[in-house]
């Protein structure tokens, strides 16, 4: 079986593939920098190099796929063009999905994300929360457009199922996508020394591997024009940071940074990017979620498509142990 996977590079992506194949799937992977394409040159991947925004470099990579998994977005806190997010996230999807339409692609499955669900300061957020009034930034407005569009579409094939993973870490690409870990790697050199607000807001953290196979299922099991979240267990960073303590072994002094100093923080770098064009470390936007609580539930995920995440302990121990044999 041959199948087409965009972002093929990025953190998820990868761990995606390497999967696909390990099942025997021969996997068309969409590459856009040679350096990342070296990630994935393995026996059981056919690398085409190309952009979603490009149909007719996308028409050559799809051909003969049965299956197409779009993993690939623009997913910043801060761009010097905004328009980007919506340009990529929302127009890229749909060039690929009529691209896969025009191949004679059977199914679909399209990551998203949890973060449009909203906050949860009452309760677990789920598929069918109300939409929230307004979120937090541009990433999260397109990936909601994003839906919004794929539901508006005058076409039901390919079938197209909707993920949704919450917070994604564990092992692989050490790149922005995968923040979690190289805050854990930071922490264990003794270079992580903070934790936002009083620690106690709450958010949901998923194991990448369960990310991974939640696609999987999606596309075994997945109701078309149906969205799963995928996410692991809801906890604090209080709890986060107790549990990457117990797995490593080391313990470092953390300063709890209260959310009005985030705030300064934030501004000014929003200040200095403005002159220097550089991406800021933290956004206004980034700081207005830590006052809230993120809980979220997989509940429909793991009725519907056997998805049985582990628990943030164990997936926290598998990463620090992945971080210390890669230091």
């Amino acid at each position: 079986m041959k199948v087409f996977v965009s972002g093929a590079t990025g953190y998820i992506g990868i761990q995606l593939v390497k999967r696909l194949i390990g099942s025997g799937a021969l996997v068309h992977a969409l590459y856009r920098s040679e350096s990342k394409a070296d990630l994935i040159r393995l026996e059981g991947v056919k690398l085409f190099k190309g952009d979603i925004m490009d149909t007719k470099g996308l028409a050559s990579a799809m051909e003969g796929c049965s299956q197409v998994y779009h993993v690939a977005a623009y997913a910043a806190v801060w761009s010097k063009d905004p328009g980007m997010f919506q340009r990529y996230n929302v127009d890229g999807t749909l060039h690929v999905i009529e691209t896969a339409k025009a191949a004679g692609v059977k199914r679909i499955v399209v990551t998203s994300t949890a973060g449009i669900l909203g906050h949860s300061d009452q309760k677990a957020v789920n598929e069918e929360s109300p939409v929230p009034s307004s979120f937090f930034t541009l990433y999260e407005t397109s990936k909601y457009d994003m839906e919004q569009a794929i539901k508006r579409l005058p076409f039901a094939h390919p079938e197209i199922v909707i993920v949704n993973p919450t917070r994604v870490y564990g092992p692989g690409l050490l790149s922005k996508s995968n923040g979690m870990s190289l805050m854990i790697k930071k922490y264990l050199a003794g270079k992580w020394r903070f934790i936002p607000g009083d620690g106690k807001r709450s958010g949901n953290y998923v194991y990448v591997e369960d990310v991974v196979s939640g696609h999987l299922l999606a596309m075994e099991k997945g109701i078309a024009g149906e969205r799963y979240v995928l996410g692991g267990e809801d906890i604090s960073y209080n709890q986060l940071f107790g549990y990457i303590r117990e797995a490593s072994g080391i313990r470092v002094r953390l300063y709890k940074i209260p959310i009005a100093l985030l705030f300064v923080a934030a501004r000014g770098m929003m200040l200095v990017s403005k002159i220097t064009g550089k991406a800021p470390l933290i956004v206004p936007s980034w700081v207005r979620k830590l006052t809230h609580n993120w809980i979220v539930s997989s509940e429909k995920a793991i009725n519907q498509l056997a998805y049985k995440p582990i628990s943030a302990k164990e997936g926290i121990e598998k990463t620090v142990q992945w971080v210390i044999s890669n230091l």
